[in-house]
């Protein structure tokens, strides 16, 4: 199998729709597909030395590498020696960071309002002898333990609770301190958010999510500028095997042409909803970066592209959370988000998240909004009795 080669680059247009639609794409070639299909190879024919680019399953595979130049291109585009690692998840990704960069001794600072398995993540790093600190994402927080730390975790807008802390500010004063800055872009996708431009060293997010947008696939993936850094984040996917499948990264490269579409309608629906929520009648708590009443709005607006597809807001008690679930026709009741077809879940259930027993964290899909508004304020009356 040769190289899929250098290009992927997108040319003759800078907006998002067209860079989504194309990037990663190799030079045309006669008579073959525009996205290659999956390369299924465990190892690669190798006479001599292995010189080539792709020699053994875990560490390369063509397959990769134009998904990871296209995520690429989303998150930083147009920028030179910028690289992208894919992983079998979300976690996975996250995890090459933090464990590649840290040592027993070495200090971190993790949020303490974001996903629901960093506490499982703290743990081991302590367990190996690394000190970890927590602080809210709101209010900047993690600025006030942030003396002596290797590495600054920042999660923006936070998950589930969706505070949104400054990436510029935060990156500024950790560059000063000597540490490093990765920032999980789940939520907000490359088109929403674009943490190396704001200075952050790492970018990660789980693609299981909006970026690719089906519900069907897990993967992550690491985004940075830094060689030394991507290096120790590559050493540590070889040394765990953290790799995505083949037909895994070819699924996500195909659905990437249709992000910028999905980002768009499920934004707008999400806003749609996030409205509705907030004209009950009843006090909900609901909170979405795109209102401008929301306490994140401030700043998301300032750095952010687009808001995202999670609401999130909380009913009196569990039974009524659990009723509204119940009721909904158009919303399934399932975990994760950013997929096309709405969900929302009652948030506690999995213990984690510092978040009352009616806590609602919504996905919004790409239903008409007009549909879609109509169930959830059906469900909301419906369940009140």
């Amino acid at each position: 199998m040769s190289d899929p080669g250098p290009q992927g680059l997108v040319s003759g247009g800078d907006g998002d729709g067209t860079r989504a639609v194309r990037a990663g794409l190799p030079e045309p070639v006669k008579y073959e597909p525009t996205l290659p299909g999956p390369v299924f190879a465990a190892h690669f024919h190798l006479p001599g030395e292995p010189t080539g680019p792709y020699t053994y399953g875990r560490d390369e595979n063509p397959t990769w590498t134009l998904l990871e130049r296209a995520v690429g291109e989303l998150e930083a585009p147009g920028e030179d020696g910028v690289e992208t690692l894919v992983f079998a998840s979300g976690m996975a990704a996250i995890s090459s960071v933090l464990f590649s960069r840290l040592r027993s001794g070495d200090a971190v600072v993790l949020p303490g309002d974001g996903y629901q398995a960093l506490p499982l993540v703290r743990a081991q790093l302590e367990a190996y002898g690394i000190e970890v600190r927590t602080a809210p994402t709101g209010g900047d927080a993690q600025l006030d333990v942030l003396d002596g730390a290797k590495l600054l975790w920042i999660e923006t807008p936070s998950n589930p609770g969706l505070d949104v802390c400054d990436i510029r500010r935060l990156a500024s004063e950790a560059h000063a301190r000597g540490a490093l800055v990765a920032v999980d872009n789940t939520l907000a996708t490359p088109l929403g958010q674009r943490p190396l431009e704001l200075s952050a060293d790492f970018s990660v997010a789980s693609g299981t999510k909006q970026l690719t947008g089906h519900g069907d696939l897990l993967l992550g993936y690491v985004t940075g500028r830094d060689a030394e850094a991507m290096s120790a984040v590559r050493r540590w996917r070889k040394i765990v095997g953290a790799i995505p499948g083949p037909m895994e990264a070819w699924l996500a490269h195909r659905s990437l042409a249709t992000l910028q579409l999905r980002v768009e309608r499920q934004s707008a629906n999400a806003l749609a909803v996030a409205e509705a929520l907030r004209d009950w009648p009843e006090e909900l708590g609901v909170r979405y970066p795109g209102l401008p009443a929301d306490p994140s709005y401030a700043i998301a607006s300032r750095q952010m592209r687009g808001f995202g597809c999670v609401v999130s807001f909380t009913l009196p008690t569990r039974a009524r959370a659990e009723r509204f679930l119940d009721t909904l026709r158009l919303v399934d009741d399932a975990t994760s988000f950013g997929g096309v077809r709405s969900t929302a879940e009652r948030r506690g259930r999995w213990g984690g998240d510092a978040v009352p027993e009616g806590f609602i964290r919504m996905s919004v899909g790409a239903e008409d909004p007009e549909d879609l508004v109509a169930d959830v304020l059906r469900a909301l009356d419906e369940s009140a009795g």
